[in-house]
């Protein structure tokens, strides 16, 4: 659905995104991370064929964005953070005029009036009443009302409470599961490890990590919970880091995968009483990414300055 290569936009002396590369493929929710400033935002606009990128490759459907347009425009909704609405109209009427704009008869269209419902939408109240969270399911709705075959979120629960917040996640779900494509840009981290099959973060334009989010969570540590009955020298088990006791016998750190079987014989051997393994978050692989560039971009400072 999305193919993008070596991704490069300046504006002027300023590089926005310097050689990024996404992919989102049928039926996957791909959430897009990075910090504001990192080049989301200017790749959004590129895929919408609002900016003419400057190098490297864009598809969407095997189609330019810019060139194409009108068709592939026909085929994908995007919602942004923060939603603009015709103030004289109501929340249902802006709704009617969205799904119109795409050819589609509001009437006929069963969809509408269930994520209405869904989204516990007021669609008679007018637009220049509502809340960000209102102007924000009026965006949502249109979207998924429309059966297109991509979906491209910007911070789309900007405003929603935490119970539309799910059901955004749950709509999404289910288009996916019918086959749709979904990318996601958000800063809730909690939210795209919940939803997305596929990450992809990036950094100053530059893709730093991308895959699926459960062979991304192999390439970090797994995080050791554990109780035992007395001390225990766990600091000198290869592979055991960040490792922190209690004077109750608790014992908390990270291990990396290939010495799990090491660690787990020398807490089987301390008589451990209480055991927990986890993988890491996607907080803490989102963390540990721009850990690596920064100490990267320091050894490279370093060896510029020598």
């Amino acid at each position: 659905m999305i193919d993008v290569r070596g991704l490069r936009k300046n504006f002027g002396r300023f590089t926005a995104l310097d050689g990024l590369d996404l992919s989102v493929e049928t039926g996957e929710i791909a959430g897009f991370l990075g910090p504001n400033g990192a080049g989301k935002s200017t790749t959004i606009r590129i895929l919408l064929g609002m900016l003419r990128h400057d190098g490297g490759q864009v598809r969407l459907f095997g189609a330019d964005p810019h060139r194409d347009a009108v068709s592939v425009h026909r085929r994908l909704a995007y919602v942004p953070g923060d939603v603009t609405l015709w103030p004289q109209l109501s929340g249902g009427e802006s709704i009617d005029l969205l799904l119109r704009l795409r050819g589609l008869d509001p009437a006929a269209t069963p969809a509408r009036d269930e994520l209405i419902e869904r989204f516990e939408l007021d669609p008679t109240k007018k637009a220049r009443s509502y809340s960000k969270g209102n102007r924000q399911k009026v965006a949502l709705v249109a979207a998924f009302a429309a059966d297109t075959d991509l979906l491209v979120f910007d911070e789309p629960t900007s405003g929603l409470d935490p119970l539309m917040a799910r059901e955004f996640m749950r709509c999404a779900a289910e288009r996916a599961a019918r086959g749709a494509a979904v990318l996601m840009s958000s800063h809730l981290l909690s939210e795209v490890e919940e939803l997305c099959n596929t990450v992809t973060i990036i950094r100053a334009g530059k893709t730093v990590q991308a895959g699926r989010l459960e062979d991304l969570r192999h390439l970090r540590r797994l995080r050791v919970t554990a109780t035992l009955p007395g001390p225990s020298d766990l600091s000198a088990v290869p592979g055991v880091h960040d490792l922190d006791t209690t004077a109750s016998g608790d014992v908390t750190f990270t291990v990396d995968d290939d010495a799990l079987p090491a660690v787990t014989a020398a807490l089987s051997a301390a008589g451990v009483a209480r055991l927990a393994i986890e993988p890491p978050s996607l907080e803490e692989l989102f963390l540990q990414n721009y850990r690596d560039q920064d100490d990267q971009d320091a050894v490279r400072g370093s060896r510029e300055r020598a």
